[in-house]
């Protein structure tokens, strides 16, 4: 009874995190794009939240580790693990977006063609639609999910070349262009961790490891 109890509450808590990592996600995305300031700060004090709830969600893991369960279960917690690691650092990511969105709502508009919006709602689709193949253990939808990654990774490389010709051509657009070249990045880190909640999503609810086997996904 109390394995099921602590499972149900794991279980529960992993949900809740990932909740508020793609709420978090959102808003610092928002705060950028609308150069809306409250939106960022909201985003900047959901990140103590999501640590405390891997904290939390660490200890009933080992609790569980403990007991004797079959191999589903032993799945469960080691990959709700993995995931929680990696909502933890999309939590950070998305702090970084928030800063650094506050950061140039202080400076004049960027003068540039470089538009991110296609990369801000490729990277949030990616992350919603890994957590939910997650939830709902839909693993066509968490395959989907991982050859997107290559798009972001391109973007990333994209923009951030175009920025370097920007800061070549004014020594005023430096300080713009190196605040949003960090976003940009963070946007880039957030889409690794989607996938990485994409794959673990295979792993539990196939039982078969995907990382790194492109013929695989």
């Amino acid at each position: 009874m109390l394995d099921t109890h602590n499972l149900s509450q794991f279980k529960e808590k992993l949900l809740i995190m990932a909740s508020h990592a793609e709420g978090m996600v959102t808003r610092a995305i928002r705060a950028h794009l609308d150069r809306d300031e409250p939106a960022a700060k909201q985003a900047l004090e959901t990140d103590e939240v999501i640590d405390q709830l891997e904290i939390q969600i660490d200890r009933i893991a080992l609790r569980l580790l403990a007991d004797n369960i079959d191999d589903f279960k032993l799945r469960q917690i080691t990959c709700g693990m993995k995931i929680a690691q990696d909502l933890e650092r999309v939590g950070d990511e998305a702090s970084t977006i928030a800063r650094r969105s506050i950061l140039l709502m202080c400076l004049p508009n960027l003068n540039t063609s470089t538009d991110i919006t296609e990369m801000t709602f490729l990277v949030n689709a990616m992350l919603k639609d890994a957590l939910d193949a997650f939830v709902t253990g839909n693993t066509v939808l968490a395959r989907g999910v991982i050859p997107r990654d290559k798009k972001v990774d391109d973007l990333n490389k994209l923009y951030q070349e175009d920025l370097i010709d920007i800061m070549k051509l004014s020594s005023d657009n430096i300080s713009q262009c190196l605040h949003l070249g960090v976003i940009i990045k963070s946007l880039e880190r957030i889409g690794d961790h989607a996938k990485n909640v994409a794959e673990d999503a295979v792993l539990l609810h196939e039982g078969k490891d995907i990382r790194h086997n492109s013929t695989d996904n």
